[in-house]
């Protein structure tokens, strides 16, 4: 991207509030967007990684869904839910290989992208992101292994009360609060990130609404009563220690 660009700057501010990013030099940030171009994406664009894997992207604006499908009942599960900041294809730029992962984009997304060889030189120019890139990876990692263990031992209004938390910010006190990416969902796309299905969420969105903790209806998520959820999340560690 020529640095005379009107988007030079807001690619490097974004990059520079990223927690992936914001703690490089700016010279470092300079000249990883220098080295992308610019793309724009429309609302419910599906890729597969197939088509994108020779890549690497880092989101501007808009979300990005990471997912896998079984093609034979139809089933989804979503993986990672990407926001500005985030990069993706971040595997195939370890291993150089592609992944059985299903792209689709939940809103018009702006995105920076260059090409898997030049992002690895990038890599090897600046050693200093290295120190960022392990910590974040093993946060993915980590979410991983969550949403493995959500599925194999919680109940359904479990798995949700703690998808919601995981988007609301860490020591957050107010009990009114509008969680992050997730808050205008709908109940399916809500669903597929817990391992349910859209009636089963609905039905525990309602329930929730009628005790006063959420307020939910279509396109609108929010937390009236934050504690009352986190009591709901946490509810299976009492289980299991009984």
């Amino acid at each position: 991207m020529n640095p005379e660009s009107a988007f030079f700057s807001e690619s490097t501010r974004c990059l520079k509030q990223s927690a992936l990013f914001s703690e490089l030099a700016e010279a470092s940030i300079t000249d990883i967007v220098s080295r992308c171009r610019r793309e724009t994406w429309k609302r419910r664009r599906q890729l597969p990684m197939e088509e994108t894997w020779k890549r690497f992207h880092i989101l501007l604006s808009g979300r990005v869904r990471l997912s896998r499908s079984n093609p034979e009942n139809g089933r989804m599960i979503t993986l990672f839910l990407l926001g500005p900041g985030d990069p993706f294809c971040i595997f195939s730029l370890l291993d150089g290989k592609p992944h059985d992962v299903m792209l689709e984009t939940l809103d018009d997304v702006s995105l920076l992208s260059l090409p898997m060889d030049e992002a690895r030189q990038w890599l090897d120019e600046h050693p200093d992101f290295n120190r960022k890139l392990l910590p974040y990876l093993g946060e993915k990692m980590c979410s991983l292994a969550g949403l493995a263990s959500d599925l194999a031992l919680h109940d359904t209004e479990t798995r949700l009360a703690r998808l919601i938390l995981r988007h609301v910010d860490a020591g957050e006190q107010a009990q009114h609060v509008t969680p992050r990416l997730i808050n205008d969902l709908s109940h399916e796309s809500l669903a597929e990130m817990i391992g349910s299905v859209r009636v089963v969420v609905n039905r525990q969105l309602q329930h929730w609404k009628q005790e006063g903790i959420i307020d939910a209806h279509r396109g609108h998520l929010e937390i009236e009563a934050l504690q009352e959820l986190v009591k709901r999340a946490d509810d299976h560690l009492v289980k299991v220690m009984a």
